[in-house]
């Protein structure tokens, strides 16, 4: 939902009431934030770096981990699941899953997108622990551009942990801005 600041996210998960995600964060607006969210598990994403706006921030704000906002053009093509695993792609609400299953039926890797125009924005990629080091993160995020591109999104965009980067620039993804979290403890 668009607010005068960037866009809210009610995410409603225990620990992530909400996610405010704010492209310019300036004093003025973090203040005002800061002020008036109250809910604990209330999330900001601020594009910016943490030196920039984690003064500003009064406790009982946590600054998380640096992030990083990313972005890629995005291609139609055919993507193949290694042996051993099957992709199964659904569409729910407006958001897209791809899946990683393995024969038992076990999520092995998963992510997903949302279309806002023609861009794609991409969401909870990961990976189980024992499926790691297999090459299926990038089997997950080559079907989601895929798809995405089917859908008509000519470019992706995602926030990614440090660990995450890494892996998404081997895939073409460049950086856009650091992004800096905080949660309302």
């Amino acid at each position: 939902m668009a607010e005068p600041w960037g866009l809210r996210v009610d995410v409603g998960l225990p620990g992530h009431v909400a996610r405010h995600i704010v492209a310019a964060p300036t004093p003025r607006t973090l203040r005002r934030l800061a002020g008036t969210l109250t809910a604990p598990g209330t999330w900001l994403k601020l594009c910016a770096p943490a030196e920039a706006v984690a003064p500003l921030l009064t406790s009982p704000w946590a600054v998380q981990d640096p992030e990083f906002m990313m972005t890629a053009p995005l291609t139609r093509g055919a993507v193949e699941a290694p042996p051993g695993y099957h992709l199964a792609v659904t569409t729910r609400a407006g958001v897209t899953a791809a899946r990683l299953l393995t024969d038992a039926g076990e999520v092995a890797a998963r992510g997903q997108f949302a279309l806002a125009g023609t861009t794609a924005v991409v969401d909870q990629v990961e990976t189980a622990a024992g499926h790691r080091r297999r090459g299926l993160g990038t089997v997950v995020m080559r079907t989601i551009a895929a798809t995405a591109a089917s859908k008509g999104a000519r470019t992706g965009v995602l926030v990614a942990t440090a660990q995450g980067q890494a892996l998404y620039s081997t895939l073409g993804w460049t950086l856009h801005t650091p992004v800096t979290a905080a949660v309302l403890t």
